[in-house]
């Protein structure tokens, strides 16, 4: 599933894209989506919004289209009516005279016609604060952390809840910890208060690192000098995800792979170890 960076990255190429000429057409392939196609041709995007995973389209009319990628979405930005040949079928689509903005596989997607209709979301509405928010401090996230909601929660768990911080998924989850030196198996309560402001800390720039430099979320001299040997963007992009026997790059340890619920999660024993 696209994390927020990646959802982030996708709402920056379609504004560019569609933003600066009105609509020649959308296309909706869900039937009861099908009569708002008219009210939306010839309007312009004003803003790509993103909350989390999740991406608000807002157009000049006062309508917004609700988009979530889940699992299989995938945006795709192309000459006008450039069509890719997938096997992906295409669920939403915004045309001008230049650009066409695809949105293939996703099944999650709603109009909203208010201000108030997007804040009472069922989904939109319970989310936490936005990771890559300009407003979010780390010190408001170590409160967060702090609260009585979330202070005995293990953060293998707490950092996949998109309740608690919005955007983040495996990947982040796992690269936040290793830079906050911080075992997946302990919770809040047992860390100091400085513990916590380092992991507030990673969560909020490790987070628009990765935005920033498209999924990198390693350290960036490293992961350069391992490009110009080389390696390929999967093996130099990453810390500790996906790296599971691979030596730390801090201290050469293996790294371990878990599941938690599913979910694959990486660390390092000996630099994210657990309290004896």
């Amino acid at each position: 599933m696209p994390e927020g960076p990646e959802i982030r990255i996708a709402a920056d190429k379609i504004q560019r894209a569609i933003r600066p000429r009105p609509t020649t057409e959308v296309f909706f392939a869900f039937d009861h989506l099908k009569h708002f196609e008219s009210d939306l041709a010839g309007c312009r995007v004003t803003e790509v919004e993103t909350r989390g995973k999740a991406m608000l389209t807002h157009f000049d009319n006062g309508l917004s289209v609700y988009t979530h990628n889940q699992l299989y979405g995938k945006w795709m930005v192309r000459k006008a009516y450039d069509f890719p040949e997938t096997n992906r079928q295409l669920r939403f689509a915004i045309h001008n005279d230049k650009k066409s903005a695809l949105l293939y596989s996703a099944s999650d997607i709603q109009i909203l016609s208010s201000r108030s209709e997007i804040e009472s979301h069922p989904f939109l509405s319970k989310l936490g604060p936005d990771v890559l928010s300009k407003e979010l401090q780390p010190v408001a996230l170590q409160a967060l952390l702090r609260s009585k909601k979330h202070h005995r929660r293990r953060f293998s768990t707490l950092y996949l809840d998109q309740h608690f911080l919005a955007g983040i998924g495996n990947y982040l989850r796992s690269e936040i910890l290793f830079v906050a030196k911080l075992n997946p198996y302990l919770r809040p309560i047992d860390c100091t208060d400085e513990q916590l402001h380092s992991l507030a800390d990673a969560s909020i720039s490790i987070s628009y690192q990765s935005y920033k430099y498209k999924g990198v979320t390693n350290d960036l001299d490293l992961a350069n000098k391992l490009k110009a040997k080389g390696l390929r963007y999967r093996d130099y992009r990453y810390w500790v995800f996906g790296r599971v026997d691979q030596p730390c790059y801090i201290c050469a340890t293996p790294i371990v792979k878990e599941m938690v619920s599913s979910r694959r999660i990486y660390y390092c024993p000996n630099c994210q170890p657990l309290p004896v």
